[in-house]
């Protein structure tokens, strides 16, 4: 590998170039950096990574060209900030990533941080972000930041565009988990068999016998096992058909779930502190990869975590004394898995109200079912905005009405928050789902602050 030292920085945004810089020009959808390389040059780049085949331009610089210039790309980032934590788990999977990579964080203490869609958490170096799998520079800078603070261990996010765009190449990955597989992206991957092909990917990045944690209930547990297991990766499984970690029974209370778990052929209790049976999935994949060489030893350490914020997120001082639940579930199975969690937990007389909205310009093929699954499961639901983007707002709605027209349509995040928390009952519980941990609803190409756990409260206050 070259000597990188001479570099002033990495990037692969021409915009930010500055002098003695990296620039990768990596085509894209909507731009192709081939044709900003002159502009780079003329901002002093001094190394360009192009794709096989791109014209050199005249002049003194490094030019250096990649049939994979993603992946190279990636590398160069890893070479450039040079330094990593000790011990990096990365979680795939549809639903369940943020929850599982915090409670690796809680699980390993003060040297240990999560990275991932609400941002990095840990050792004092707590920020916001807004992707799954961030740009390769970025993310190595974080890890180098990370490393140079003293962190051990860093829990990430790998998002299946991240995977497929190769963004997590050059990261040092020693443990892995798969959580599951449900109909989201396809407006991106086309089909279930694509999305499930570049989730699978993560096994690549791991070394021989590295732990690979599999959710052994879901459909295509098989063909991810078979997977790992080719790749000659430490298979540990979970769930009800877990081979290591086996769910023996999961009955929710009030504060939780009391379950037994089997390990080695021993059956142990827990008492997790957590709300719906899908948190117990997330608590076991986090337990595995935190400590795959002792999964007994360390069980009840599940009995110390927290919820996540945007994840099940009980926001607390309802004026009724109802319960209001703030979660981030977009997509059909993560709806129907929160609300057939939350279900249990209604007291008899009580209601289950659920409030759903949709993205504009994402796959609007989920948007009826989501309407039908709420339908139900909940006793009533309000269909209102998520984030719009371009679309018109009442257009979504409609689409989603669909799903189940008895739905209560109402236009306006806010209003349609309030008019859910003022209905409420004593009993009742109320489901807000949809954006989660997200500071912000995108109206057009403007980003408005909006908070659902701060409508909520403002809502109490009117209430």
């Amino acid at each position: 590998m070259i000597d990188l030292s001479p570099y002033s920085m990495i990037t692969n945004d021409s915009r930010a170039v500055k002098a003695g810089a990296i620039f990768a020009a990596l085509p894209g959808a909507a731009h192709d950096g081939r044709d900003y390389i002159d502009a780079a040059i003329n901002a002093g780049a001094t190394y360009i990574l192009a794709p096989q085949g791109t014209p050199r331009p005249e002049g003194d610089f490094t030019w250096q060209e990649s049939q994979n210039i993603r992946a190279d790309y990636a590398r160069l980032c890893a070479a450039f900030y040079d330094a990593q934590p000790e011990h990096i788990m990365a979680v795939t999977g549809t639903n369940g990533k943020s929850s599982i990579v915090n409670f690796v964080r809680q699980l390993l203490g003060a040297d240990a941080v999560s990275l991932g869609t609400i941002g990095m958490q840990g050792a004092g170096l707590d920020r916001g972000a807004s992707l799954t799998t961030l740009d390769p520079a970025l993310l190595h800078s974080l890890l180098a930041e990370a490393a140079h603070k003293g962190v051990k261990h860093l829990a990430l996010e790998a998002s299946s565009h991240g995977l497929e765009q190769e963004r997590l190449a050059g990261v040092k990955i020693s443990a892995a988990a798969f959580t599951n597989l449900t109909h989201d992206h396809l407006d991106y991957h086309k089909t279930m068999g694509a999305y499930l092909r570049a989730k699978l990917r993560i096994f690549d990045l791991l070394p021989e016998n590295a732990p690979a944690v599999i959710n052994a209930d879901i459909d295509e547990a098989d063909e991810i096992i078979a997977y790992a297991q080719a790749r000659k990766l430490n298979v540990v499984t979970f769930g009800e058909k877990g081979a290591d970690l086996k769910i023996i029974t999961a009955t929710p209370f009030a504060e939780g779930i009391h379950a037994v778990i089997e390990i080695d052929a021993q059956r142990h209790n827990l008492v997790l502190p957590l709300l719906g049976a899908f948190q117990l999935y997330n608590a076991l994949a986090a337990l595995a990869l935190a400590y795959p060489d002792d999964l007994a030893g360390n069980l009840t350490r599940l009995e110390t975590l927290s919820p996540v914020h945007g994840r099940m997120d009980r926001i607390d001082g309802h004026p009724k004394g109802a319960q209001v639940f703030v979660d981030y579930a977009h997509t059909p199975d993560a709806l129907k898995t929160v609300l057939t969690a939350l279900k249990p937990h209604v007291e008899t007389g009580g209601r289950l109200v659920a409030l759903i909205g949709c993205g504009g310009d994402r796959d609007n093929a989920k948007r009826a079912p989501m309407a039908q699954i709420s339908g139900e499961i909940a006793d009533h639901v309000i269909i209102t905005d998520d984030n719009p983007r371009s679309e018109d707002p009442a257009a979504i709605r409609a689409d989603m009405m669909k799903g189940f027209p008895k739905a209560e349509e109402i236009g306006g995040r806010a209003k349609a928050i309030k008019h859910g928390v003022k209905m409420l009952k004593a009993k009742d519980i109320l489901l807000v789902a949809g954006k989660g941990h997200e500071q912000g609803q995108t109206i057009g190409k403007e980003v408005i602050p909006f908070d659902d756990s701060e409508e909520v409260r403002k809502a109490y206050i009117e209430a």
